[in-house]
């Protein structure tokens, strides 16, 4: 068995086995989609929100009950008018403010296993932490954090393609169990937001309670789907940013020992991390005009996934693409997206990285992945994660 089989990555990400596309766009006539891989060409998609719309409720319309109030889902002008309610919210300088925070939860995840001879990191560390401060921010009880886990697994732990466009009884039956666990999540949000209408606090889910938009409040729809992306984007990259992170430098000793040795190279690491291992592979879009992309005619309405994770690997970009290197700069990856819909939550991720990594590396000596255990990828296509990193503590 093949280390990638052994990780159970998935077999659509061919750029992880240093694969190259045979061109930049190409046209998948089994799911009726779109694939971008390169990344002038995401770039030119990212970057035009009125050819490429980021509201794919229009060919995907299983999904429209999610999709008001949604920042992912919006294109202009209600995008910035809704993203600019909680831009605020995590500016660097108040997301700064958190690292006390950050360190202290770290410490309490950390001093559970310390003593052990091994653990588990998205158990102990990579879910819980990020978790735990993005319910702080909004509002719910970080103790409800097994609850969000059932949820939001449900919801990433399947591969849904075929669904979306052309779905067999199957997949019928996968994509509404899929609505089913997010009608959970967002209905466990909409009781927060009564009760915040009737007793306001000081959190992220009473301003958006409080908001106006051009003179208006925000519906109960509007908020619990803009708190449900805050709340899982808020989480679901920093998990797979720390687990991937290890994970690169269990496999490039060299980097490890690197880092021990001078912190300041950590942030580097990071963002190497990101590139290399890119949580958020994909991005849905949806073509308001034909166009001429990558060499391809696209027509009008056609559903596009714009592979971040494939461009991060593009060699017109990248030398060596896919060679881990830390030292890389500049380092222009694509993992936050680009454009209007740069991850609003990056600086957290990445200052949640950083300080959770500074203090795992300091209280274990050792990490290491064990071969009779291997890590655990996420099935779906469109993440690159992992959901269980048995390490090696001694």
């Amino acid at each position: 068995m093949t280390t990638t089989e052994s990780w159970g990555l998935p077999d659509s990400q061919f750029w992880l086995r240093g694969e190259r596309p045979s061109g930049p766009v190409q046209h998948d006539a089994t799911y009726g989609v779109w694939n971008v891989y390169g990344y002038p060409e995401a770039l030119e998609v990212l970057g035009d929100p009125a050819t490429y719309s980021s509201d794919t409720t229009r060919i995907v319309p299983d999904s429209s009950e999610f999709a008001e109030g949604s920042l992912t889902r919006m294109d202009p002008p209600e995008h910035q008018k809704l993203r600019k309610l909680v831009s605020h919210a995590f500016t660097p300088k108040v997301v700064a403010g958190l690292e006390p925070r950050i360190a202290a939860l770290t410490g309490e995840l950390l001093d559970a296993v310390d003593g052990a001879d091994r653990l588990e990191l998205v158990a102990d560390l990579a879910y819980p932490l990020p978790v735990i401060v993005i319910a702080e921010l909004l509002g719910v009880p970080a103790s409800d954090r097994g609850l969000f886990k059932q949820w939001v697994d449900s919801l990433f732990d399947r591969d849904l393609r075929g669904a979306l466009t052309n779905p067999s009884a199957e997949q019928r039956r996968e994509l509404d169990e899929v609505l089913a666990q997010v009608r959970n999540l967002t209905d466990y949000l909409g009781e927060h937001v009564d009760e915040r209408r009737a007793h306001p606090r000081e959190d992220l889910l009473t301003k958006l309670v409080e908001a106006e938009v051009d003179g208006e409040r925000l519906s109960r729809k509007e908020i619990t789907n803009f708190a449900n992306v805050l709340l899982v984007a808020g989480h679901i990259t920093t998990t797979m940013l720390l687990g991937n992170t290890v994970l690169c430098l269990d496999a490039h000793p060299e980097h490890a020992a690197r880092v021990r040795a001078d912190r300041s190279a950590l942030p580097a690491t990071i963002e190497e991390s990101l590139r290399f291992l890119s949580p958020f592979a994909a991005m849905a879009r949806v073509t308001t005009r034909d166009v001429e992309l990558g060499g391809q005619h696209v027509p009008a309405d056609q559903l596009l996934m714009v592979w971040m994770a494939a461009a991060n690997r593009d060699p017109r970009q990248f030398a060596n693409p896919d060679v881990f290197d830390p030292t890389r700069d500049p380092n222009p990856h694509l993992a936050f997206g680009r454009g209007i819909h740069f991850c609003v939550g990056a600086p957290l991720a990445r200052l949640e990285g950083r300080v959770a990594l500074n203090m795992l590396l300091d209280r274990f000596p050792v990490l290491a992945t064990d071969p009779a255990d291997p890590p655990r990828f996420r099935p779906n296509p469109n993440m690159t994660g992992v959901r269980k990193l048995p390490l090696r503590t001694s």
